[in-house]
This record gives C-alpha cells, sequence and structure tokens, in this order.
C-alpha cells in the first residue's frame, strides 16, 4: 500500500472491513478486534488515522511499542492465535501509519481470552449473544450443520409409506419390524441422533407433518397485481407444507398456473407453454429448499409480479461464496445431508453447482441479490407481457382484452341476450356452451383456482367471470365458503 492509497482509505472511512485505531495502548482490545474480523472475512486496521480520517500517524517511538503489542495480542490473546501482517506506511511529515490486516479465519469461531466471540457489526463489533449466531459460527467451520439439528420427535413421527417406498426404490431394503431396528437404521443413515430422536434432515425429509414440528420452514407464495408488493390485495395465495418433495411440487404448480403462457400461433383454446421455462423453476426452488439456511427461523416467499418472478431464500451465501462464483458453477454445502438424500431422487437433481448456471443458460434475465444485511438470497425472474401471450389474448387487462378474445363469443354473446332474448331455446342452447358452468356441471365442488388452472387463465379473470354469473342468476355457490359446492341454475 502506498501513501495515495492509505489517503483513499482514510477518506473513505470505517466499514465493516476497515477500521481506524489512532494509538493502541490495550492489547485485550485490540484481541477482540482480531477476533471479530477473523470470525468474519477478515479486514485491516489502520492504527496511526483517526476516527475522522485524519491521518496524524505515529512517532517513531510509538511503533516498536504497537507492533511489540500487535505481536502479544496475534499469539497469546487470542483463540485460535491469528498469523497477522503489518506494514509500515511513511507520511510527510515522517510519522508512521501501521496497516494491520487480519486474515479471515480458517479455524472458526475465534475468541478472546475471557472465552467471548466477537462478531463485526458494520464498523464496529459486538459479542455473540444468541445459539443461532453461535450455531452457524460452527456451521462456517464446518464443525456443525443446521440439518444435523436435533428435534423432539421419535419414530412414531415418520411417515411410514414415504420412507418405506424410498428404502424399496433406494436400497432394495425392507422397512424395519421393529422400532429399535428402525432406530438404528435411522441413525446409520445420518436421519437420528445418538438418542433416537429424528434430527432436522429427518423430519424435512420423511416426516408425515413437518409443519406441525418445524411450522417456520414452509413456502409462501403470492401473486400480486402489478410491481409492488400490497399489504392486502393479491390475486392468487398459497402457503406450501409438507415434506420438501410436496412442497416442491405445490410450489412449482403455483408458478406454471400463474405463468403467462404463449399460445405460440395455435388457437386461442389450445394450452399455451409458460414463457419462462419451467427448468428455470426448478432449479431455483430445490436450490432454495437445499441450501437456505436452516438456523433462520423463516419460510421461503415466492411473490410473482406483473414483470418479475422473486424467490427470496433466508440466509445469505455462505463462507466466500459471492454472486459471480455461483454463475460459474462454484458451490459451497450448507446442508450435507440433504443434498445427499436429494440427489438420490427425492427433488429434481442435476449436480451440485450446477443448478444456478443451468437456470441461466435457459433464461439469462435472472438477477441475484446476495443481502448479508438481512440475511437473504434472492433470485429475480424478469419478464414482460408479450404480444400472443394467453394473458395479453385471454386475460390481459380487464377493460378490454377478456371480452374481445373469449368472452365476446360466449358471456358477451349471452349478455346482449339476456337482455334481448329471441326464445329461450337460443339462450339455453349458449349458456351451455359457456366453459365455467360447463367446469361446474362437471364437478360442482371445482376450486376457483382449480377452475383458472383448467380454463388457463389467471385468477382475477375467472373471479370476474364467475361473478358476472352469479349476477345474470345463472350460477350459485350453496354452503359455506370452504366445503360448498357450485349449482348452475
Amino acid at each position: 500500500m502506498n501513501l495515495l492509497q492509505l489517503i483513499d482509505l482514510a477518506a473513505s472511512g470505517e466499514d465493516g472491513s476497515r477500521q481506524f485505531k489512532c494509538d493502541i495502548r490495550n492489547a485485550e482490545s485490540l484481541a477482540s478486534e482480531m477476533a471479530a474480523f477473523a470470525n468474519a472475512e477478515g479486514g485491516i486496521i489502520l492504527i496511526g488515522v483517526a476516527d475522522n480520517g485524519s491521518i496524524p500517524g505515529l512517532e517513531s517511538i510509538d511503533v516498536s511499542r504497537i507492533n511489540q503489542l500487535i505481536s502479544n495480542a496475534a499469539s497469546n490473546l487470542v483463540r485460535s492465535p491469528l498469523t497477522v501482517h503489518t506494514e509500515n506506511i511513511l507520511l510527510e511529515n515522517r510519522n508512521v501509519v501501521i496497516v494491520l490486516t487480519v486474515p479471515k479465519g480458517i479455524d472458526k469461531p475465534y475468541f478472546d481470552k475471557n472465552g467471548v466471540i466477537w462478531l463485526k457489526c458494520g464498523a464496529d463489533k459486538r459479542r455473540v449473544n444468541t445459539k443461532e449466531e453461535l450455531r452457524r459460527l460452527f456451521q462456517i467451520s464446518n464443525q456443525f450443520h443446521a440439518d444435523e439439528l436435533p428435534t423432539k420427535e421419535g419414530v412414531d413421527a415418520l411417515d411410514k409409506l414415504r420412507f418405506r417406498d424410498f428404502l424399496k426404490t433406494t436400497y432394495q431394503q425392507d422397512y424395519p419390524d421393529t422400532n429399535e431396528e428402525l432406530i438404528k437404521l435411522l441413525q446409520n443413515m445420518n436421519l437420528a441422533t445418538d438418542t433416537g430422536t429424528l434430527n432436522l434432515a429427518c423430519v424435512l425429509l420423511f416426516a408425515e407433518r413437518p409443519e406441525w414440528i418445524v411450522p417456520q420452514f414452509v413456502v409462501k407464495a403470492v401473486r400480486f397485481p402489478g410491481n409492488e408488493i400490497h399489504q392486502s390485495e393479491y390475486l392468487d395465495m398459497e402457503d406450501f407444507t409438507g415434506a420438501l418433495g410436496a412442497i416442491f411440487e405445490g410450489a412449482m404448480a403455483f408458478l406454471m398456473r400463474n405463468m403467462h403462457k404463449v399460445q405460440a400461433g395455435r388457437g386461442i383454446n389450445a394450452p399455451g407453454t409458460p414463457e419462462i421455462p419451467p427448468i428455470v423453476f426448478e432449479e431455483l426452488l430445490v436450490n432454495a429448499l437445499m441450501h437456505r439456511d436452516y438456523f433462520v427461523s423463516a419460510p421461503i416467499r415466492v411473490f410473482l409480479f406483473d414483470n418479475r418472478i422473486e424467490i427470496i431464500s433466508p440466509g445469505h451465501l455462505p463462507n466466500n461464496l459471492t454472486v459471480a462464483k455461483i454463475k460459474t458453477g462454484n458451490s459451497n454445502i450448507r446442508n450435507p445431508i440433504l443434498v445427499s438424500y436429494v440427489a438420490k431422487g427425492l427433488l429434481p437433481y442435476r449436480g451440485l453447482g450446477s443448478g444456478i448456471k443451468r437456470a441461466i443458460d435457459a433464461w439469462p434475465n435472472i438477477d441475484f441479490i446476495d443481502d448479508h444485511d438481512g440475511c437473504l438470497f434472492t433470485a429475480i425472474v424478469h419478464h414482460n407481457k408479450i404480444e400472443g401471450s394467453v394473458e395479453s389474448s385471454v386475460e390481459s387487462s380487464v377493460e378490454s382484452s377478456v371480452e374481445s378474445s373469449v368472452e365476446s363469443s360466449t358471456e358477451g354473446l349471452v349478455e346482449g341476450l339476456v337482455e334481448n332474448p329471441i326464445d329461450g331455446s337460443v339462450e339455453s342452447s349458449v349458456e351451455i356452451d359457456n366453459p365455467v358452468l360447463e367446469q361446474f356441471r362437471l364437478n360442482p365442488e371445482l376450486t376457483l383456482h382449480a377452475l383458472a388452472k383448467t380454463l388457463e387463465i389467471s385468477l382475477r379473470a375467472t373471479e370476474k367471470r364467475v361473478a358476472n354469473l352469479q349476477e345474470k342468476n345463472k350460477l350459485k355457490h350453496v354452503g359455506p365458503k370452504k366445503g360448498g359446492y357450485w349449482q348452475v341454475l
């Protein structure tokens, strides 16, 4: 580092990787600063630079003293000892600034001499004060992983059919006859603790009701109107629970029914194909379920807007991973037990580290945000409404396209006949052709979500059609909102 670089750094101020000290006289305080940097991504301490960025420097008599203090703190007051690097920068006034570089630790977590673990918090530091933070430090150092966490559940919580089928398909092994044999098998498979309780990986993969045991580890999906989050207005919403396989299938179905469809030159009644290839969301959802931080008690969120889809996972990228690195196929296993079983076919899996790259190859218009402060990782898949999509030809804007493309030939015609009927038989024959009434005749218990999926239109367009028919006394809902049925009048 030269003098100009030093001046630029001082002018930039303190942050999470850079700290200023006008002087140092307390070795224990310096050791805590070193431990905090080592437990994070490493950093530098500029000794001889004031908090306001001015550079008074150190006199020569202080340089020797401080170098001795640095050596003592790094070797004797941090556990495990650190190997640090110092560099002296000569100022114009002949004073010196010591640039102390603390590397990112390879033996985390690091303690001070009193056994306190320190973490960086912006430009400052703080003590570790939660079990969650402590577990994450052990996870980073590969000493402990979230999917190993013990739960309070025994083998009675297993979905016996699911686990039996997995054993038969994957290992050609029968389900154990006794609980003792089952516990021993689960322990050998890294799915149970030494005391016989199921660990988190086992619950997420094979429990009958995982949401009763760990209700925070679900997927919440919402389709919003427009391009902003609304507090109370939405077009479609659903929570997905169960084992990871069921969560994946439910979330994929939600995405596909709310996805822009392209007719690709086919007739208006032909099912459209998704604008964005389904493999994009397969890879991003599997990545979220496998690699999210299960030390964070929060759900995965899937938000759909008119111009983008966001998949938001708890936990930023681990260790030294960056967005640039994952785009090239680099990976870091955060939940090794989950990954090992997903690779056996429990989720669509095509190889470690290749999912993000495969998604980008199929649809390059994807952004990734690694939010360390918010402890989130977000994949944003951009899209635009285009000519020929189902939304633009069948549903599109409320003002015109529904009536002009489909409803003009059914509900629009019916509306004219209701106002000026020719005779009952003509009106009756037209209503028989109404696709909404036809579906409810076939299945009176059909939900609006299922109807929208069948008709390949949005939930909003479906609700509009149903309300229109109810106003004309052509359709009636009987019974409670949940559990009732539809009656075609």
